[in-house]
């Protein structure tokens, strides 16, 4: 058994670093295109297979193995290059997206161009908050898309990865192969032009914490401002004003999911049924409730800087 692995080890270092051109064997990589970032290197097998049409999603409809859209300019370190026929896939790491990860995250080389030189990071300007809720009230009725954070989607996905013409997609379809949508922290990184952590790990962190425990509804309320977070570990809620918050839902019945405005105080009552707010997050559950917090993270509250990746997770 264990020659049995040395020489399956063996043979994957020989595929991953034989019959390379000088440029596919730099060391970085820069985003030209919206560039979408996958937890496994079959990155061609998400958007068709082998008849072209069929998807790999889960009972939810959604493309589990996409973990978001990396904005371009965004620097990657180049750890592995994996060739199939004349596809090339790097596995990356980013400081755009540093969670740990047991799999990897792997890149389609078409939506990059490789470099010797070590890169600064993507530039991150905040926009003011005026426009960062207009652009979030834009993504009204938007798809939710697991790993989404561009709402129009990308249309290179269909040139890169292009249907069978013997096979016409329905609209669907074919809005999931341009990842057309976005997942809740996705909402938000689009809105704010990727200038906040990509996932609701880091957004429960992110910020300064609103007070709020052993409070009601009514009293959260009224220590809501605009932009404010109402968030835990696997969603995210953003405050428009003291009478609306705005969310990506995922639902799988597919009648009540995607990017939806919600009265402020129902949704905080609806949430209260299940969760006690907290005023720092402990985990996923306290005792045997489950938690929320409360992040401010606009304004005099510094936002906390995203945490250097020396590995990455969705």
């Amino acid at each position: 058994m264990m020659k049995r692995s040395f020489l399956c080890a063996a043979f994957l270092l020989m595929v991953t670093t034989r019959g390379f051109s000088a440029d596919e064997r730099k060391h970085y990589a820069i985003a030209i295109l919206p560039t979408p970032v996958f937890n496994t290197p079959d990155i061609a097998g998400q958007f068709g297979g082998q008849n072209g049409n069929a998807l790999p999603t889960d009972k939810c409809g959604q493309l589990r193995a996409v973990e978001y859209v990396a904005l371009p300019a965004t620097p990657f370190r180049i750890e592995g290059t994996i060739r199939k026929g004349t596809s090339v896939v790097y596995r990356v790491t980013t400081n755009d997206y540093p969670y740990p990860t047991t799999s990897g995250y792997f890149i389609d080389s078409r939506f990059v161009r490789t470099t010797d030189a070590k890169r600064p990071g993507r530039p991150r300007n905040l926009p003011a908050k005026s426009a960062i809720i207009s652009d979030l009230l834009a993504a009204q009725g938007s798809a939710y898309v697991w790993g989404g954070n561009i709402r129009g989607g990308i249309p290179d996905l269909s040139i890169f990865f292009p249907p069978p013409p013997h096979a016409p997609l329905d609209p669907k379809t074919d809005h999931l192969r341009q990842l057309k949508g976005v997942d809740c922290s996705g909402l938000l990184y689009e809105a704010t032009g990727g200038f906040t952590p990509r996932n609701t790990s880091a957004l429960v962190a992110f910020g300064m914490p609103v007070p709020v425990a052993g409070m009601e509804a009514a009293e959260i309320v009224r220590r809501l401002e605009p932009l404010d977070l109402i968030a835990w570990s696997g969603h995210v809620l953003i405050v428009l004003d003291r009478e609306r918050v705005i969310e990506s839902r995922l639902d799988c019945t597919g009648r009540q999911g995607g990017v939806t405005v919600r009265p402020l105080r129902a949704a905080l009552e609806e949430i209260m049924k299940r969760r006690v707010p907290l005023n720092s997050y402990q985990g996923k559950t306290v005792g045997r409730k489950k938690c929320f917090v409360v992040r401010r993270w606009y304004g005099p509250a510094a936002a906390a800087p995203l945490r250097p990746a020396s590995s990455m997770q969705e």
